[in-house]
């Protein structure tokens, strides 16, 4: 059995102890993980999925008066369908933070109210409780909204859908996180630089109930590869892995680098974004350089002086391991001397 969100195969003793075989088509679905001690964990929401099905849930009410249920297709291509309570324009979602124990946002109200557009067209508007740029960094301008990119496909996709199926000539939609900027304290975003609100985020729109649950089964893995190994942290590492080392078996394992090159044997390469790879070679990188991420610390001089002390200091830790760190397109933009 495969995890359709993280590429993880479930090994067949973990699928034999399951506890609740009932619920292993959600495992099949991604709707679920499965962990080794046989216990079912739900996966949650993100940020970017509720607000998708607030924004439809809104749009699809101006025709069809009462809605309590979308269907929203996620950045990771699973579909999955949400409650929302949405009447005349006007639709809430609340946040499903699924087994997840310690999601800040859990149970939050996210607010859409939808209007026929007279003139034609598609209009999402990001209101209040949603955070915003103090600062200009490589992707963002000061002021602009912090919504990734896949969350807001995932929301433009569903307003796109919702007018469709509504037969309307277009809609602005205003979406709003009453408590947002209430919550957003209790974040990581006023130390990073986004002011007034929350992020709206979703990479595969899942939220996963914690990663531990696949240490045992990555680890088990990494020593059963043959050949070549490619350590990745994020689903962008694992692609541009495969494509950069086609020869390679690409392991996706998170925050766990310690752990996975632990139980390596003989040569690893490392591959991914800078974020994770630059805070796990040293957890100070940023100190001194007037950046409060290593991705804006990327886009400014300091990055080639920067990149290349941390890797070469990691390569006397870490003789036979060779780290490759790429850009959001596949650019390398560093590389083990």
């Amino acid at each position: 059995m495969r995890d359709p969100v993280t590429d993880f195969e479930y090994p067949d003793a973990w699928v034999a102890a399951c506890r609740s075989p009932d619920l292993l088509p959600d495992v099949e679905r991604g709707l679920a993980v499965l962990t080794a001690s046989g216990s079912v964990l739900r996966r949650g929401f993100t940020t970017g999925t509720t607000a998708a099905a607030a924004c439809k849930g809104a749009v699809l009410s101006l025709a069809f008066d009462t809605i309590e249920e979308v269907g929203v297709t996620l950045p990771c291509g699973i579909a999955v369908r949400l409650p929302v309570d949405a009447y005349r324009g006007r639709a809430s979602c609340w946040k499903d933070a699924g087994d997840y124990p310690s999601d800040v946002t859990a149970g939050l109200e996210f607010v859409a109210t939808a209007v026929p557009s007279l003139s034609g067209g598609v209009q999402f508007v990001p209101g209040e409780g949603i955070g915003s740029f103090g600062r200009n960094t490589r992707r963002h301008l000061q002021g602009t909204p912090a919504i990734s990119a896949p969350a807001l496909d995932c929301i433009r996709r569903s307003i796109n859908e919702a007018v469709d199926e509504a037969d309307l000539h277009g809609t602005t939609v205003i979406l709003t996180i009453p408590r947002g900027a209430e919550v957003a304290q209790k974040t990581l975003n006023p130390k990073i630089g986004i002011l007034g609100g929350l992020s709206i985020l979703g990479t595969t729109g899942f939220v996963e109930p914690w990663d531990d649950h696949m240490v045992e089964g990555v680890l088990d893995r990494i020593t059963r590869a043959s050949g070549g190994i490619v350590l990745t942290t994020g689903r962008l590492g694992l692609r541009y892995s495969r494509l950069l080392f086609p020869e390679h078996e690409a392991i996706l394992v998170g925050s766990k680098l310690t752990e996975a090159l632990r139980v390596t044997d003989g040569d690893a390469v490392i591959c991914g974004l800078p974020g994770l790879i630059l805070k796990f070679m040293n957890p100070d990188v940023l100190e001194g350089t007037g950046c409060v991420t290593v991705e804006e610390l990327s886009a400014t001089p300091l990055w080639e002086a920067v990149a290349r002390r941390e890797l070469r200091a990691f390569q006397v830790r870490y003789p036979h391991v060779r780290v490759v760190i790429v850009d959001r397109d596949g650019r390398v933009i560093g590389e083990s001397p």
